[in-house]
């Protein structure tokens, strides 16, 4: 299964000819190149996860492309047909199967509504939490996705996470907000902690790709 890291919070996996996209949203680059789509997941409703024009891009090349998200997400992607999920729900859409975790995005301030987040758990192997520190009920994870800037988080929180999950690799997600001296900084901070577990860190940037 390769990987690809587009700009902030969007990945896309291929496996056997078939294409999922994860969160293509407003930071992300239009997406160009989407045929043999057959799902794209939503962790939530924020528009830097996605957009109807990125959702429009895909669905023009690969019409039968499943949306996957919870249910924030459907309300407000109502001129799209969306599958609702929820947490500890496991769906097969050949050759992916993806599980589902989570529940809730992270408060970024008590004035601010918590709107539904889901994780992804993408063949057993990759590990995307959205925008969140929810935990999947994995024993070892193989490679998980590091959110490393947001509103919502602080670096003891992402150092934390990984020292606890202890990836075999990691790599950074939800970048874009930050600046290129603020990025080197969280990457160093994610690689190691990824260390202390004795993984290693990825360092994927746009456009970059790994075999999982």
């Amino acid at each position: 299964m390769k990987l690809t890291k587009l700009e902030h919070a969007a990945l896309i996996l291929e496996d056997d000819g078939a294409r999922l996209f994860v969160d293509p949203g407003s930071f992300t680059t239009p997406i160009t190149d989407a045929i043999g789509t057959v799902a794209v997941v939503i962790t939530h409703e924020h528009a830097d996860h996605w957009t109807p024009e990125q959702l429009r891009r895909i669905l023009d090349q690969s019409p039968d492309a499943v949306i996957l998200a919870p249910e924030g997400v459907a309300k407000a992607a109502s001129d799209f047909s969306v599958r609702v999920v929820h947490a500890g729900d496991t769906v097969e859409v050949e050759p992916f199967t993806l599980r589902f975790f989570g529940g809730k995005h992270a408060v970024i301030h008590s004035s601010i509504p918590v709107v539904d987040n889901l994780g992804v758990i993408v063949n057993d192997k990759l590990v995307y939490p959205g925008d969140s520190f929810a935990a999947p009920d994995l024993s070892e994870i193989d490679v998980l996705a590091v959110p490393s800037s947001a509103p919502w988080l602080k670096a003891s929180e992402f150092i934390d996470y990984v020292l606890g999950l202890k990836p075999k690799h990691s790599f950074s997600t939800h970048e874009m907000v930050n600046s290129v001296i603020g990025k080197q900084m969280a990457d160093a901070r994610i690689q190691w902690a990824t260390e202390q577990g004795g993984g290693r860190y990825l360092g994927l940037q746009p456009g970059d790709t790994y075999e999982v």
